[in-house]
């Protein structure tokens, strides 16, 4: 915890890219109490909307509400709207279409379809 409440500017990147367990969701929002008391700065991405917050704080609405009124109070919100730079750099490299990452799993061919191999 020390690590984290101690650097003059703390960076959380991605935050909502996955969801915390209530034990990381309860550390988490430990550590924003005790840079909120300290007036220590925090930079925050995320591109959840806050009223699904919730979800990220491991379905707790009230601890994500809790560490909202805290990141919130005393912040600059910069809500960023637009296309991915990821995206735009594939389309101006003449790529037009961009696969989806997870796509379904696809049958196997040939006749050992749905055996599972032997050792």
């Amino acid at each position: 915890m020390r690590k984290l409440v101690h650097p003059k500017v703390l960076i959380l990147d991605e935050v909502g890219y996955l969801s915390l367990d209530s034990t990381q969701a309860s550390l988490v929002f430990q550590v924003l109490c005790h840079r909120y008391d300290r007036n220590q700065s925090i930079i925050l991405t995320s591109n959840k909307a806050f009223g699904e917050w919730g979800e990220v704080f491991a379905g707790d609405a009230v601890m994500a509400s809790a560490a909202l009124d805290r990141l919130l109070h005393r912040s600059t919100v910069l809500n960023i709207r637009g296309e991915s730079y990821r995206l735009k750099e594939k389309r101006q490299a003449g790529i037009s279409w961009v696969e989806p990452i997870l796509e379904p799993p696809t049958k196997p061919s040939g006749s050992g379809e749905g055996k599972m191999p032997t050792p």
